[in-house]
C-alpha cells in the first residue's frame, strides 16, 4: 500500500530538506519512493509543496486532492491552503507559525483569524509551536526536524532508521540539535 505525504511551507523554512530527508528514509528502510516538489518563490516568502510517496512501487510521485495520509504544514496559512489535499482519516500538523504573504505585507489582504481552531473543526488536527521549541535548543531553523518527528508517529518507521537518516543528511555540525529537535516533536503527543 502506498502512502502519501505532503509537506507544504513556505521558503526558507526547510521544506526541500525535509522532503530529503523523507526520500532518504523510505529508500534506507527498502520502499520504492517518488518526490515531487512544486515551489512558487522558494527562496523567502513564496509558497513550497512537497509530495512525498512510498510504498512496495510507487507509479507516479503527485499526491491528489483527498489522499494525503499525513499533511506537514510549517505556517498556518499554507495549512488552510492545502487542507483539502488531506484524507478524512489523515493527520495534519500544523506548525503554530504566522508568515505574510506579500499581499498581506502591501496591505492589499488581511491575514485570515482562527486558522487553526477552523482547520479542527473538519480535520485531525496536531498543533505544535515548533519556532520556539527550537529557539530553547538555540538553534531556530531546526524547527522543522520537530515537525518531522511528530509526524514520524504516523509513519511505522523506527525511530533508530529516522535518527540514521537525519545523521546522513543535514549539515555536519547540526547533527546533534537536528537529532534533538527530532526527539522532542517524536515525544510531544503522547
Amino acid at each position: 500500500m502506498t502512502k502519501n505525504i505532503m509537506i507544504v511551507g513556505v521558503g526558507g523554512q526547510g521544506t526541500l530538506l525535509t522532503s530529503r530527508i523523507l526520500g532518504k528514509l523510505m529508500l534506507h528502510v527498502g520502499y520504492d519512493v517518488k518526490i515531487s516538489e512544486v515551489h512558487g518563490m522558494a527562496q523567502r516568502g513564496g509558497s513550497v509543496v512537497t509530495f512525498v510517496r512510498y510504498g512496495k512501487q510507487v507509479a507516479e510521485p503527485i499526491v491528489e486532492e483527498g489522499q494525503a495520509d499525513v499533511l506537514i504544514a510549517f505556517e498556518q496559512l499554507e495549512a488552510l491552503r492545502y487542507a483539502h489535499f488531506l484524507r478524512k482519516d489523515g493527520i495534519l500538523i500544523v506548525n503554530d507559525e504566522k508568515i505574510d504573504p506579500m499581499p498581506v505585507v502591501i496591505g492589499a489582504a488581511t491575514y485570515p483569524k482562527h486558522i487553526i481552531e477552523d482547520l479542527e473543526k473538519t480535520y485531525n488536527v496536531l498543533k505544535v509551536n515548533a519556532l520556539e521549541e527550537a529557539k530553547k535548543l538555540g538553534n531556530p531553523r531546526v524547527f522543522n526536524n520537530i515537525v518531522l518527528g511528530i509526524a514520524a508517529k504516523h509513519m511505522d518507521i523506527a525511530y533508530e532508521d529516522w535518527m540514521t537518516v537525519i545523521s546522513d543528511t543535514v549539515p555536519p555540525k547540526t547533527i546533534e540539535v537536528n537529532k534533538k529537535a527530532f526527539d522532542i516533536g517524536f515525544h510531544m503527543h503522547e
